[in-house]
């Protein structure tokens, strides 16, 4: 069985976030999903579990960060081409998100905008030339 990443998410409102996370290019599985969490399923191999607060207490006795205030991690996603970063990044922000809260880049080879989710947890959605892969 290949690796899988689950990323734990606190979340303030459950429904806004599956919509924001939705609009990014995820599908709620709801095997793993109730009342208190989604597993929104953004590859085979990659899941975002948004948690609500109580449920992730559950986890752990650290207190929740306000991800607004701090940063903790910065979370990167691929896509095929520049123009479907711009169109997730438009998606993302009709669904509750921040784009661009750190500022674009365009390398030539990679290209990439970011955006926050309702929580304020942020996502850098890009883009890498396959060729300049192969050479590296």
């Amino acid at each position: 069985m290949p690796k899988m990443i689950f990323v734990n998410l606190p979340v303030t409102d459950l429904a806004h976030s599956i919509t924001f996370y939705t609009a990014i290019g995820g599908s709620k599985n709801p095997q793993f999903s109730d009342d208190t969490a989604a597993c929104m399923v953004l590859s085979e191999s990659i899941h975002v579990m948004l948690l609500t607060h109580a449920k992730y207490s559950s986890f752990t006795a650290r207190p929740i960060a306000d991800a607004r205030a701090t940063s903790a991690s910065l979370l990167a996603l691929t896509f095929d081409s520049r123009d479907e970063v711009n169109a997730t990044l438009d998606r993302a922000v009709a669904a509750g998100g921040l784009a661009d809260p750190n500022p674009p880049q365009d390398l030539g080879f990679m290209f990439s905008r970011s955006v926050q989710d309702p929580d304020g947890n942020v996502w850098e959605i890009f883009w890498m030339d396959p060729a300049a892969l192969a050479s590296a």
